[in-house]
């Protein structure tokens, strides 16, 4: 263990930090908007419909963001694509503190979800293409550390200005201070050594990985890249074949075992579910909700530390089995409130707490690392964007159903079907999902190349 990180560049790890700062930004407008929402309804009196399509505007954003930055990221490169989400965020952060109306602040938060939606594919992209192989997911993993840092952040800048004239103005402007953290560190890193050599920038690729790995030969990291981007002569090089669909669909389906089994439900409305299960002020619900926060950037670390060890697939299993656990329990703190009395509130808030631990030490940072590591060189910029826009998709859809879910089916029946989502989500992990830990990038692809099964990679 010590060798590994004694023989590893101290300059990639302020890489790594730097880049993973987009995390932040995405987490930042996850967690921010939970406790602005509770304010915004004050100023305008929203429907639950409205208050989900405000909520999930961002998220339609994210769609057109992750959508457009495939092609783009293997156009124009990882670094500017990070730089164009840090400037977009500060002009969304900047609209929302000043929106006049509903509209225009929906308007605003979909700019944010542009960013949002670049900034989720380009950095695990960014991370996984300078890793060394043997701390990959360690470094992948610190995008998701990031985001729970961003969401932290943000559950204590909505405690800061709650009780401030123009609260959640200032609770959503505030988004410009880590953009511009992000904007300043990207500028003085390089592009990734592999898709300079993509681009036939060969000396450039060299001089990158010298840089992060000075105690490896770049050769044999570019003639690696060299074999995997052979092709015919004259025969295009993003053409698409057959055994490329496999790890796209992995890839959409890890997003959805990520978004499906209701995250996003509880991080967007968490103190929305801490009202409904008994915190009866606006505070009370986002103190509760600052420990939530801690909770999940705490486990995070969990998955930092371990998914280089023990592997992605155990890491998601542990997860799944305490996600599915929590899930029944707080259906069952509402299905059986009345019964439970003033225990249900708080059976609600231990639900929430395992809920979150379980997915921060596993499907939290675990799937974007997968979907870093599977997909074709050729094709990766535009399969990971595949993948992100499929998340956010997931996303959209479940955030903006949630309100109306529990206004039509009851609390205990919707998180019971995420429960039931989960226990598909199992069968999903076991039968598709590879194990990456400790195999290079380029042999993962030989793998799905010659069609050998995701249990026995």
């Amino acid at each position: 263990m010590t060798d590994k990180f004694n023989r590893t560049s101290p300059w990639l790890y302020i890489v790594a930090v730097v880049a993973s700062l987009g995390g932040l930004l995405s987490g930042f407008d996850m967690g921010v908007i939970s406790g602005a929402l509770l304010f915004i309804n004050e100023t305008w009196n929203m429907t639950p419909f409205e208050q989900g399509w405000l909520v999930s505007s961002a998220i339609a954003g994210s769609v057109i963001g992750a959508a457009a930055n495939g092609y783009l990221a293997d156009l124009y490169g990882r670094k500017k694509i990070i730089i164009a989400t840090a400037l977009l965020f500060i002009i969304g952060s900047i609209m929302c503190g000043y929106a006049q109306s509903i509209n225009q602040l929906i308007l605003s938060r979909i700019i944010i979800g542009i960013a949002v939606g670049m900034v989720s594919f380009a950095v695990p992209l960014y991370l996984s293409e300078i890793s060394p192989q043997n701390i990959r997911g360690m470094f992948v993993s610190l995008f998701q550390l990031a985001i729970t840092a961003g969401i932290l952040l943000s559950y204590l800048i909505n405690r800061v200005f709650a009780n401030f004239e123009f609260n959640w103005r200032w609770m959503l402007g505030s988004g410009v201070i880590p953009a511009v953290i992000l904007l300043i560190g990207i500028l003085f890193l390089s592009d990734t050594p592999r898709w300079l050599f993509s681009k036939g920038r060969e000396q450039e690729a060299k001089e990158a990985f010298a840089k992060i790995e000075p105690y490896s030969d770049p050769e044999l990291h570019l003639q690696e890249i060299r074999e995997t981007l052979a092709t015919k002569k004259g025969e295009n090089k993003t053409k698409f074949h057959r055994w490329m669909f496999m790890p796209i669909f992995v890839g959409v389906g890890i997003m959805f075992v990520q978004i499906c089994t209701g995250i996003n439900t509880i991080i967007y409305y968490t103190p929305t579910i801490f009202q409904i299960a008994g915190f009866d002020s606006h505070i009370g619900a986002i103190y509760a909700t600052i420990g939530i926060g801690f909770v999940n950037f705490v486990m995070t670390l969990v998955a930092i530390a371990y998914a280089d060890k023990w592997g992605r697939k155990p890491l998601l299993y542990i997860g799944l089995w305490g996600m599915l656990i929590s899930l029944i329990t707080l259906g069952g703190s509402f299905a059986w409130a009345q019964e439970l009395g003033n225990a249900s509130k708080w059976i609600a808030v231990a639900s929430v707490v395992i809920y979150i631990a379980s997915f921060a030490m596993s499907l939290g940072p675990v799937c974007w690392i997968m979907i870093s590591e599977i997909m074709p060189l050729q094709i990766r910029g535009l399969a990971m964007s595949a993948a992100t826009v499929s998340n956010f998709g997931f996303n959209f859809i479940v955030v903006l159903s949630f309100l109306p879910l529990l206004n039509s089916i009851g609390n205990a029946a919707t998180f019971w079907l995420f429960a039931i989502i989960t226990i598909i989500s199992m069968f999903f992990v076991y039968f598709f999902v590879p194990e990456t830990k400790g195999i290079s990038l380029e042999k993962i692809e030989k793998n799905w190349k010659n069609g050998i099964s995701a249990r026995k990679f």
